[in-house]
Parts: C-alpha cells; structure tokens; sequence
C-alpha cells in the first residue's frame, strides 16, 4: 500500500541526532526511479563511519528489498507514484542509533515522450569519461522518451551518437567561471584548449576572459538555450581539504558552493526558464587500495570520505530549497555501488557499472521533472 510520507528534515535534508550523531544519517528529502531502471540506496553512502558492516540498517517501504549493503528496487510500471521510505540505524545489539526517512517517486516510463529535451552536461574528469554521457543517451534513446539532444563542445572520439558534454579532468566550479588563456590560435604559444579556458568564457575588454553564456548558446545551439543543465562536480574543489579540522573544511565547501552560486546564478539569468540539475558529489570507492594506487600516502579514503560527506550535507543545506531559481538536486551520491562500481585501483572514478549508476540517477531525475513530479 502506497503512503503519504510526512518529512522529519532540519530544512531540505535529513540530519538526524540520536544515540550516536557521529553516523550523521544524510538524506535527501525525496529521490527518483523509472520502471525497468534499477535503483538503490547503499548504507555506506548516507552515514559517516569507516565500518558500515557494523551497524544493521532497517529500510521500511512497500515496494524494494533490502539486501546486505543496500536497498534496492527495479520498479514496474505499477509501482508509479511516492513511496515513503524510512531507515533506521541499529548497533549489533539491536539498540536505535538514528533514523530518517525519505521519499522515492516512481515515474511513468513514458514520461516526456515525445516531446523537445536540449540538454547541457557539465562536469569533471567523470564527465570527461564520457561514460555516464553516453549511458545517459542510450537510456534516452529508449521508447517512451523525448526527442533529445545534446549541447556541448566536448566530443571524444568514445561518445555515442548525439552525445556531446563539457566535462574536464581536474576542473572545478570556479574552472568554469574564470578559467581563460588570452593567448589565440595559432600563435607560438599554441591554440586555445578547452583544457585551458572554460567554454562559456570569450574575449572581453583589455583580452579578459568574460563569461558569456549567451554567446555560448548562440553558437553551440543556435541560440537556443538548454532545458536542462546538469552539473556533476564538487571533488576538485574539495578534494585537499583538511578533514580532521571541520571550520578549515568547511571554510574550503564554503568557497567551492560561492562558486557554484555564481555559476548557476549566471545560467539561470541567461536561460530563466532551464532547469540547472546539481548532481550530489558521488562518494569513494569503499576500498583504501584504491586511494594508494592514486594518491600513495597522500590522500586516504577516510579522509575523503568525510569532507565528501559533509559536502553533499552543505549542498543541501545551501542548494535545496531554490526552485525558484531554477535549481534541482539530484541524488547522484546514493544510487553508486562503493564496492562493485569501482576499479580497485582508483579512489574517485568509477567503473563502467558505477558510470552507469550516475547516469540512471540523472536519467530518473529528468524523467521525472518532465512527468512533472520534481518537487
């Protein structure tokens, strides 16, 4: 039987304090499927410890199953509709640390059918695999789906038909708010490379980079805008700070989410009516190997673990809550595998089943919207 949640959130998110708020249980108010698609919540990507196989997670809904490390579900066409979801946290002994509920909708999976869909993907290196791109326009080139096309000036020689994105290695919001190289083509210094200056940058007064995203759109959509924007960054920004010194960490998510202010700010003045989808910074791979075969003793997965926590913490608390700015959430964070969609060697990138993940989040974020059901 299908029920009406009523939310427990401090504002958008679900930051429960109970008999052990170090596990700081992080929900999002409500996230999304499509029939046919699977999709699952990983206990290890809502809560803060480095042992989740130490704790028992309860997840009470009325369709899905729970399985050792996660909730899953692959919904039929039945399921459509919201389905409230509650996790509770127990320790060994069977005692209630915290708990916290959520909403996930269901959407027709003929949602948008038919109908125009520009889309605008940006992102860092695991935009720049092209991977979840790609994966993306398969999804969207599925029956009961919108006549789709994508924007962008990124084309690698691995992107499917249509596929098009601008994903970057190492970038970071403020990449593609002030990135710029005044040196043109051809000269001794060599072309301009999307590597050296943000596409949405062109020549502005005394050879400055000046964002210009009109001007973008003029030339790489005919001077139509995007209907959707997604974004899918936030490591590079956050990446080296320092995790045992929460005012210091939360000093460097702080500088990273004003840039990201000001980007979706500017798309949102240049395209009032598309919708800028931010996806939640995917976590780590659940394996330390992976940090060492990337980062020897430099960088470790605990540490990153926590600052990608607290990240996707404060883009609830700041990103939620502006519709009215054209901004959505998309719950990319919960529905990616920390073990299986994960080479061993790599801390950060995913494999091509994790890839695959992101994009049925995005996916189901989109069929959503246009079913009309993104709140």
């Amino acid at each position: 039987m299908k029920q009406a949640a009523v939310l427990l959130f401090l504002a958008v998110a679900s930051f429960t304090r109970a008999a052990d708020p170090s596990l700081e249980l992080t929900l999002p108010p409500r996230w999304y499927a499509v029939p046919g698609v699977p999709m699952s919540l990983y206990y290890d990507n809502i809560v803060l410890t480095e042992k989740p196989g130490s704790f028992r997670f309860e997840v009470t809904c009325d369709i899905g199953k729970s399985e050792p490390r996660r909730w899953t579900v692959t919904a039929t066409d039945r399921d459509a509709g919201d389905h409230a979801m509650k996790v509770v946290i127990k320790d060994a002994g069977g005692a209630v640390l915290q708990q916290g509920e959520t909403i996930l909708s269901v959407v027709p999976r003929n949602a948008g059918e038919g109908r125009d869909l520009r889309l605008l993907i940006v992102g860092d290196s695991l935009t720049a695999a092209t991977i979840y791109p790609n994966d993306i326009g398969k999804l969207l080139g599925g029956p009961g789906n919108p006549k789709w096309k994508m924007i962008g000036t990124s084309k690698p020689q691995s992107a499917g038909p249509g596929v098009a994105h601008e994903g970057y290695g190492g970038w970071r919001w403020s990449t593609f708010l002030k990135e710029w190289d005044p040196q043109p083509a051809g000269t001794a210094a060599g072309p301009v490379t999307r590597r050296r200056t943000s596409p949405f940058l062109f020549p502005g007064p005394d050879n400055r980079g000046a964002l210009d995203l009109k001007r973008y759109f003029q030339e790489q959509s005919e001077g139509r805008p995007p209907d959707v924007v997604t974004f899918l960054l936030g490591i590079n920004d956050c990446f080296a700070a320092k995790p045992d010194d929460i005012a210091e960490m939360d000093k460097t998510i702080n500088a990273a989410l004003d840039n990201a202010d000001a980007l979706l700010a500017a798309f949102h003045k240049a395209a009032p009516n598309a919708v800028l989808a931010v996806g939640l910074t995917t976590p780590p791979n659940a394996r330390e190997e992976g940090f060492v075969a990337n980062y020897k003793d430099r960088y470790h997965r605990w540490g990153w673990k926590r600052i990608q926590h607290r990240l996707v913490q404060r883009m609830l608390e700041r990103l939620g809550g502006r519709e009215k700015e054209g901004i959505r959430l998309v719950p990319t964070e919960l529905n990616v595998d920390p073990v299986d969609g994960y080479p061993v060697n790599n801390g950060v990138h995913p494999n091509a089943a994790g890839y695959s993940q992101i994009a049925a989040s995005f996916y189901s974020w989109m069929k959503a919207w246009m079913a009309g059901a993104v709140k």
